[in-house]
């Protein structure tokens, strides 16, 4: 049995009592930093204690775990999410999705993890994913379209985790162009999408969500808490992820299958009802160098159109936008 095992057994087998540093080091034969270097193990985990001076440490609540059986129940969906691997740590689900697509797995296939060590947003960024504490997830999806319209799933990703999270958690999330959630200026949650192409055509996309669902504040490193909050946070209590991945898969599968009915149209409408962005004077910093001015509206292929100072429209497909006060 490993030492943090043992601990987590000593502490869950006196549940309302307080065990002292010194009679947890006496009992496991271990150091008192040993212990230490454990709790905060096990805190990082998702575990939750109550520290006493002169008394000692108790569990106060256990990390929820993601019951695969009970989604599977859960989901309302025709494909998505149907064929699922929950998985307790991952380096990436993006990579895990990536690798089951290219071996053939059908469109969408859900790969969820408790955490990942080497999760990225867009650009490559390391992404935050402490262990049960999120919604860390991609989705195998097959859309036979051309390459140059994958911006449009990004922002339909979006609407379907947006619609899914003021439904079930009521935290009134808004989207920013062109990938986040935000919650009062402060991110929740992250979208990326990764393609496979042949001839300009789509093979297969990975959709990644990242879901800061029930992290506190003290979980966020010190460069985050400007810029970051958690739907429990917002909500004021711990959200259930099971019902909230559920309602993911079911938003996403109603918007992907309108989508491929009727086109963007309908999907642009519904992301601009939701919008943090338009109607804002914004700086988004492309490629080419950055871009300011007045955010009004998504054109046909998804691009973000500003009014620059002098009149002009200028339709902007990829960067990252500041919004300006």
């Amino acid at each position: 049995m490993s030492e943090k095992l043992t601990l987590l057994d000593l502490l869950l087998a006196n549940p309302q009592k307080f065990l002292s540093g010194e009679e947890i080091s006496r009992r496991l034969s271990v150091s008192r930093t040993a212990v230490w270097k454990q709790i905060n193990k096990l805190r990082e985990a998702g575990y939750e204690f109550e520290a006493v001076p002169n008394k000692g440490y108790r569990i106060v609540n256990q990390p929820e775990r993601i019951d695969p059986s009970a989604l599977k129940k859960t989901l309302k969906t025709k494909t998505f999410g149907l064929k699922l691997d929950v998985l307790e740590t991952s380096v990436s689900t993006q990579e895990e999705a990536r690798e089951l697509a290219e071996a053939g797995a059908p469109e969408g296939t859900l790969v969820v993890a408790e955490e990942q060590t080497g999760g990225k947003g867009r650009m490559g960024r390391k992404w935050f994913s402490p262990k049960g504490k999120g919604i860390w997830m991609s989705l195998v999806l097959k859309p036979a379209q051309p390459l140059h319209y994958m911006p449009q799933l990004t922002l339909l990703t979006g609407v379907a985790v947006c619609r899914a999270v003021r439904r079930v958690t009521g935290v009134m999330a808004g989207l920013k162009w062109p990938n986040d959630l935000l919650v009062d200026g402060r991110k929740i949650c992250g979208i990326l999408l990764e393609s496979a192409a042949e001839d300009e055509y789509v093979r297969y996309c990975i959709a990644g969500i990242g879901i800061s669902a029930n992290l506190d504040a003290e979980d966020y490193p010190d460069e985050l808490k400007p810029v970051a909050t958690s739907l429990k946070i917002e909500a004021g209590e711990a959200i259930d992820r099971v019902q909230l991945i559920a309602a993911v898969m079911e938003e996403f599968e109603a918007l992907y299958d309108l989508y491929r009915q009727e086109g963007f149209a309908p999907i642009a409408l519904l992301w601009e009802a939701l919008s943090v962005t338009l109607g804002k004077q914004v700086t988004v910093y492309t490629a080419a160098g950055p871009v300011t001015g007045h955010a009004k509206k998504l054109d046909h292929s998804g691009a973000l159109t500003i009014v620059t100072e002098d009149g002009r429209e200028l339709p902007v497909f990829s960067g990252d936008v500041e919004l300006r006060r």
